[in-house]
């Protein structure tokens, strides 16, 4: 208490110096009165401080300061900032600073980088071990590759075709090596009409043509000649004008060529080059077939020419590689590979020039590139024989061309060289033109049948006519088998062999019958109707 006691004296000593100070403050200051205590802030004119100046002794309970937690929804930035002087004494820190929450955003996306980081560890540590290839995928593979391992199995997928060329075969260059010198470029000269150089062909518009020949004449048509001198220049001076470029092939040493008939058609002058020689020589056409579109040529000068082997077609098989030679664009002896695309293809060009449509079977479709003066050209597999020639290519794709198979060219190689007339190629027909029943007429013919053909006319002489098939008759099916369609009959019949003997199941004035007839050539009948 001693002790105690004289720090308050102590304490009054120096509160008399406070006043003194503070009088001596108070007149430097702008008129506020301040004072430093340890206890709760009082002000002056407080009760306990009497009017001149002196204060009142009194024991006072010291409380040692503690600091007040701000609540947790707010960030007491305003008490913060109060209390940034470094006040706080005996120890005591009065400002707590609370972290702004952390943003979602940021948190998604640094656990996204991570996830990709494991990801990205983990696939390169699976790829690396193989830890998801099963053995005998490592071994199969290993084995493609030439390379012999020791463990597992060595079978290999039977689907798996490797996109190389077959073993023990010739390759590209020894098959040109064999058969290009056999490859010949053909030129053909027409004489000028008195209108244009290009109308000496008729089958100057045809799509064919344009194919492989291209416009020869530009846009103007008249092969540079102005229309005031055209037509004395047609009648009277007979000028050969440049048709065409094809190719073609030389199958016999004697100098026997093969080549499409469009090549030469309307020609005047047909010229051949012949590999190693400089002159063209200029070739006779022996025979020529326009439905198969074939023709044989002849040059002269040598007992010796180079030639290609015609090899067997039906020997071909779909995936086998190919190759095309021929001269397209006037590009001399061009060589292009591909595969045997499909067989027993069909299409058919309407000619512009006529409007005829003439119609290919049996083409060999592959994916070689042929272009326009390709022609003529052989198509050839990989022991360097024949086995199409190349004659068409579609306008509205790539890589779809179509060539005439090696055996229709065999069956009439003879024919043309001795310019025999080329029989066609015999077409199914009963004589007689169909249409579908529909309700309409089955209402008028007063019948309740639903399916069938109605015929509606018969070729004189035919073998429907022959029959006693008549108009109106219903057609119910063939050999005891329904056909609902025109279309459907006419199939069936069509896949008939001409002579066959056939069954008509028909239906007249609403009794059934059957009818025998043998089936027909239409070759035979200039008729234009459907069967």
């Amino acid at each position: 208490m001693d002790e105690f006691k004289n720090n308050n004296s102590g304490r009054r000593d120096d509160n008399d110096q406070v006043g003194s100070d503070n009088t001596t403050r108070q007149n430097d200051s702008n008129g506020s009165s301040y004072y430093y205590s340890y206890g709760p802030f009082s002000s002056v004119q407080s009760d306990g401080q009497r009017k001149d100046g002196k204060l009142v002794e009194k024991d006072v309970e010291i409380t040692p300061p503690q600091a007040v937690r701000p609540l947790p929804s707010s960030y007491h930035r305003a008490g913060a900032e109060q209390q940034q002087d470094g006040s706080g004494r005996n120890g005591g820190n009065w400002q707590f600073k609370q972290n702004k929450p952390k943003s979602q955003v940021k948190t998604i996306f640094l656990s996204f980088l991570a996830g990709m980081l494991v990801i990205t560890v983990l696939m390169y540590t699976a790829d690396r071990t193989n830890m998801f290839t099963p053995e005998t995928a490592l071994t199969s593979a290993a084995a493609e590759s030439g390379v012999t391992t020791n463990s597992g199995t060595t079978s290999q997928s039977p689907n798996a075709v490797p996109a190389v060329m077959p073993s023990g075969t010739a390759d590209v260059q020894s098959v040109v090596a064999k058969a290009g010198p056999a490859v010949v470029k053909i030129e053909t000269l027409a004489k000028q009409s008195s209108s244009s150089g290009r109308q000496s062909s008729p089958y100057y518009n045809d799509p064919l043509y344009q194919y492989f020949f291209g416009n020869q004449y530009g846009d103007s048509g008249n092969s540079g000649n102005n229309g005031s001198n055209n037509d004395n220049e047609g009648n009277n001076s007979g000028q050969l004008t440049p048709l065409g470029i094809g190719s073609g092939f030389i199958f016999d040493k004697t100098g026997y060529i093969l080549t499409n008939n469009h090549v030469v058609e309307g020609a005047n002058v047909v010229q051949v080059t012949v590999e190693g020689t400089n002159k063209p020589y200029e070739a006779k056409v022996l025979g020529k077939n326009a439905d198969l579109d074939l023709a044989v040529l002849k040059i002269e000068g040598k007992d010796n020419f180079p030639t290609v082997t015609l090899g067997n077609s039906d020997n071909a098989k779909v995936g086998e590689w190919m190759v095309a030679i021929g001269n397209p664009e006037g590009f001399e002896h061009s060589v292009t590979a591909g595969v045997l695309s499909a067989k027993e293809r069909t299409i058919t060009i309407n000619s512009e020039s006529t409007g005829k449509p003439t119609q290919y079977k049996h083409l060999i479709q592959t994916d070689a590139s042929i272009n326009p003066g390709n022609s003529g050209g052989p198509l050839l597999n990989l022991q360097g024989q024949v086995i199409g020639m190349n004659v068409a290519v579609s306008a509205d794709a790539q890589g779809i061309g179509f060539a005439i198979p090696s055996n229709t060219i065999l069956e009439v190689v003879d024919k043309l060289k001795t310019n025999q007339p080329i029989p066609k190629e015999p077409v199914p027909f009963i004589g007689a033109s169909l249409l579908n029943l529909s309700p309409e007429v089955a209402k008028e013919l007063g019948t309740t049948l639903t399916e069938g053909s109605v015929v509606r006319d018969i070729i004189y002489k035919s073998p429907a006519y022959q029959a006693d098939l008549r108009p109106y008759d219903v057609i119910i099916g063939a050999n005891g088998t329904p056909y609902s369609t025109s279309q459907e009959l006419i199939d069936f019949i069509q896949k008939q062999k001409v002579g066959t003997a056939l069954t008509l199941n028909i239906e007249r004035a609403g009794q059934k019958k059957d009818i025998q007839l043998k089936v027909g050539n239409k070759n035979d009948f200039s008729s234009t109707l459907q069967q």
